[in-house]
């Protein structure tokens, strides 16, 4: 049975530490901001946003053991870097825990950290609400919230994107392939367009 968005928000703010949850809020609200902005569906936004971190509850030397429970896949990467099985986890989590049975909040949720080729509409807007939401503290966090005024969905995400691989490669990080991937592909849909101009 699927719970109210109250009963959600209930449920998760019993489970996550209060500046989580206050985090999901944010991107909550921001998801739904960019739903209307985009035309995309504002419930599926604000419930994406609200869940996509739930898996944080779990402590990071947790998270190997829950995605090998699930049967998710673990790459060289989240082996490396435990913390980006949040994301995997939480895409499950929404259905065990939340009842949330529904596809595009699933891969939103399971996207949320590194992207991926083909992203949806759904998709950006909660990679891109994650980075922006009003609790976010960066030094380029005022011009992605301009973008996310003022320019196009691809632009926007893809603005994101670099500037989120700069900062990780910055820090001396791994790279995820699928942050590439994601980057690629909005590119090459962008030359492609141009070349039909």
């Amino acid at each position: 049975m699927c719970m109210t968005y109250e009963e959600m928000q209930a449920k998760l703010k019993s489970r996550l530490k209060p500046g989580r949850y206050e985090h999901s809020l944010g991107v909550a609200e921001t998801a739904a901001f960019l739903a209307r902005r985009f035309q995309a569906d504002e419930e599926k936004a604000r419930i994406a946003g609200l869940l996509h971190d739930c898996a944080r509850q779990y402590p990071n030397e947790q998270l190997a053991s829950e995605a090998e429970r699930r049967g998710i896949r673990i790459g060289q990467v989240e082996r490396a870097m435990p913390l980006l099985l949040h994301a995997y986890i939480g895409a499950s989590l929404i259905r065990e825990e939340y009842g949330i049975d529904d596809e595009e909040i699933a891969r939103a949720v399971y996207r949320h950290t590194v992207g991926g080729s083909n992203m949806t509409v759904l998709d950006k807007i909660i990679y891109f609400a994650d980075m922006i939401e009003p609790g976010r503290a960066y030094p380029e966090v005022e011009d992605l919230r301009r973008l996310s005024r003022e320019a196009g969905l691809d632009e926007m995400v893809l603005e994101g994107l670099t500037q989120s691989i700069i900062f990780v490669a910055a820090k001396g990080h791994l790279l995820h392939p699928d942050t590439i991937a994601a980057r690629n592909d909005i590119l090459l849909k962008k030359i492609s367009a141009e070349d039909l101009d």
